[in-house]
């Protein structure tokens, strides 16, 4: 299969003739990384997969919306994570959770999911995680486990560099503090 780059993509996107096929490449692109994105954010697989359908459906019914001012993938992100803050919220909703409180009713899922295969010191690091403010935590999963430089995850979350960097300072302290804090 031809490689593309992002440019020649967005400019088949925008071809009627051609849009269709683009689309089916950027899925088969950047489907397994959004996945990841998304289930470190939810945790379970069913619904990291549901949101990962609407993800792209949003994108495909919007995609003549799409200017090309950011980055294609910096767009499918949004997407995501904005897919699951609404998930999230409405999680909380039914789950009678402030949004201050631990997502415990998440942790709950996780171990219940049948595609969860980690031991006790990765739920310990997942219970960690889900006590950290929603942001820190996004901010948290996307420079610890995807690497993601901080200019990226800026183009994506509209936060500044240097605040990015405080909140996964923060971050990291809260979770060391967690998983530190029995021993």
């Amino acid at each position: 299969m031809q490689q593309y780059t992002e440019d020649e993509l967005v400019e088949q996107l925008r071809d009627p003739a051609r849009q269709r096929d683009a689309f089916a490449r950027v899925v088969n692109l950047y489907g397994e990384k959004l996945y990841w994105q998304i289930r470190k954010m939810v945790l379970s697989h069913d619904d990291a997969n549901d949101l990962l359908q609407n993800t792209f459906l949003k994108a495909w019914t919007n995609i003549d919306y799409f200017r090309g001012e950011a980055k294609l993938s910096t767009w499918l992100y949004k997407i995501a994570i904005n897919e699951c803050i609404t998930f999230l919220n409405r999680q909380r909703n039914m789950n009678n959770v402030s949004i201050d409180d631990t997502d415990v009713f998440l942790l709950e899922r996780l171990k219940g999911d049948e595609y969860f295969d980690g031991d006790e010191a990765q739920l310990k690091l997942q219970n960690a995680i889900l006590t950290l403010p929603e942001k820190q935590r996004l901010v948290f999963t996307m420079k610890y486990f995807d690497e993601m430089k901080y200019e990226d995850m800026s183009d994506i979350l509209g936060t500044s560099v240097g605040a990015l960097k405080a909140s996964y300072h923060h971050a990291v302290k809260k979770v060391e503090e967690f998983l530190t804090k029995d021993i």
